[in-house]
């Protein structure tokens, strides 16, 4: 063990800070005491997500999320015959992969946090796993599609012989080979001349979702589909004329990738001024917001994307019983806001963190609690949780949990307000379908 994590080995138990205001207040990283329930030593989580920069929209419901968790365990955990308050700390990365390192290293060394948990995108979800398994602190982290997350940490992502497992970092999420039999679904219901434009930026994301071995190009050459993908751009790049004139070129009637919010706005307003307009626009990252289809305005109806979490989702919170519906509408009456995606997945690891807690004994040893969440067998409200699937490839099957994906298209309603239908559920028929794809007018 580090001699980082030497001096805290023999502490019996500890608890979560918690670093959230009420929800509509900003998050801030002074703790906040859950009320005292025993004596002993507390139990502490460290939360680490973009809640400002281009990213920033993924951290959107944090507040809600972490108020509501707080209220819920106000009581305490209770683990054997004792009682333990909650604290959660709060980082913020700033959407900035080196200050998500330097805010986990923070949470490890200073706080001494017993399970770090850490939401959105590789570039935030990869650093923080990183330093928490140098440091051998278990970590949870979700909302990073888990080749990017596996890969993207081996010494060597080209050598897929070179691949090991992690000892204390666990993901759990959905695949590229779900987000591409999603689209690739959705493309199906309309007829098009199967020429697909992508867009994928030099990051973690778009490294992968571009590659040509793990990624898009292989699978979309099986299937017929003919990609022109003219090559990696730098996110928050402010011209894709190079990208709309090799599309035009290529009479591309289907544009694909994996983009920031503030870059799909930019592609998309000036394809539209360079008369590009294809009958499909699948993509991910960029169209999971409402608010990136109202910086649309008309432009965004009939949009489409991956859709990880609805308040139709049929599943409940292991924490409340809450259904995806209860949670969804709770947090418009709480905050005046439209439900997003990252709520259920947020509220999914607090969920988690919780259950594998309860599980991990009185140690107060990392190794218990990477073991407690290897051992997750967990409903959850984004589905059942489990580690070691042998649907996975062999390699990432101790790290990774697979969670259910479909795919939704945004329409326009009263002229000013979008909602997303899921549109075809074919990889997760469980999960009710609304409508039909409807070629972009």
């Amino acid at each position: 063990m580090p001699t980082s994590r030497r001096a805290n080995a023999r502490l019996t138990r500890r608890t979560f800070i918690a670093s959230s205001a009420a929800a509509g207040t900003a998050l801030v990283a002074t703790p906040i005491f859950a009320p005292a329930v025993h004596a002993a030593k507390t139990l502490k989580l460290g939360y680490v997500s973009p809640q400002s920069g281009p990213l920033a929209a993924f951290a959107e419901a944090d507040n809600f999320v972490i108020a509501n968790f707080l209220e819920t365990v106000k009581g305490g955990i209770k683990i054997g015959d004792a009682s333990y308050p909650v604290e959660v700390i709060v980082k913020e990365s700033q959407s900035n992969p080196s200050r998500a390192s330097d805010v986990a290293g923070d949470l490890i060394l200073s706080s001494k946090v017993d399970l770090m948990l850490v939401a959105s995108t590789p570039e935030t979800t990869n650093p923080v796993s990183t330093r928490c398994e140098l440091e051998e602190v278990p970590c949870i982290s979700t909302v990073a599609p888990w080749q990017p997350y596996f890969i993207g940490r081996q010494a060597n992502p080209g050598d897929p012989g070179s691949w090991k497992p992690f000892n204390y970092t666990y993901h759990f999420f959905w695949g590229l080979e779900d987000v591409i039999a999603v689209f690739t679904n959705m493309w199906g219901q309309l007829a098009t001349n199967q020429s697909v434009g992508g867009l994928f930026p030099n990051d973690g994301d778009g490294n992968a979702w571009g590659d040509k071995q793990v990624g898009f190009p292989p699978v979309l050459d099986k299937l017929g589909y003919k990609l022109t993908d003219p090559g990696r751009y730098q996110n928050l790049t402010d011209n894709f004329t190079a990208q709309i004139s090799a599309f035009k070129r290529e009479s591309c009637e289907i544009v694909t990738g994996v983009v920031i919010p503030p870059d799909f706005t930019t592609f998309w307003n000036q394809a539209n001024q360079q008369g590009f307009k294809p009958k499909i626009a699948s993509v991910g990252k960029a169209l999971l917001f409402p608010v990136a289809l109202e910086a649309l305005g008309k432009n965004g109806n009939n949009l489409s994307s991956e859709v990880w979490w609805t308040p139709t989702h049929p599943f409940k919170s292991s924490l409340t019983g809450k259904s995806a519906k209860e949670i969804a509408d709770a947090y418009t009456q709480a905050t005046k806001k439209q439900w997003t995606q990252p709520i259920g997945f947020v509220h999914a690891l607090f969920e988690v963190a919780v259950d594998v807690l309860k599980r991990s004994g009185d140690k107060g040893e990392g190794k218990s609690v990477a073991a407690a969440i290897a051992a997750t067998n967990l409903d959850t409200i984004v589905g059942h949780l489990q580690w070691g699937n042998t649907k996975l490839p062999p390699f990432a099957q101790k790290n990774i949990a697979k969670t259910p994906l479909v795919g939704g298209q945004w329409r326009l309603h009263d002229g000013s307000k979008y909602e997303i239908i899921i549109t075809d559920n074919q990889t997760a028929p469980q999960i009710p379908v609304a409508g039909k794809m409807e070629a972009i007018a």
